[in-house]
């Protein structure tokens, strides 16, 4: 979504809005449409500047990615 590399679904993060609020499905089981980024802070950029997530999630407006950036901070961190 973010870079718009393709690759293997398991080396990719998967993403659900809840209540406008992204956030991360590490197993894939959380309720809803469903978007996929690298776990990289770079694709969640990209993702922004693009203005995907409002398109992939089929939703009006702005949503809140701040628990989605400090996951990928943890996992860059590692």
């Amino acid at each position: 979504m973010g870079c718009r590399v393709r690759t293997v679904k398991s080396e990719l993060l998967r993403l659900v809005a809840v209540e406008g609020v992204i956030v991360p499905d590490r197993l894939g089981r959380l309720r809803g449409r469903g978007a996929y980024v690298h776990p990289d802070l770079r694709c969640l950029e990209l993702a922004e500047r693009r203005r995907a997530f409002p398109r992939s999630f089929r939703v009006a407006g702005p949503l809140d990615v701040s628990c989605l950036r400090v996951h990928l901070a943890g996992v860059d961190a590692e």
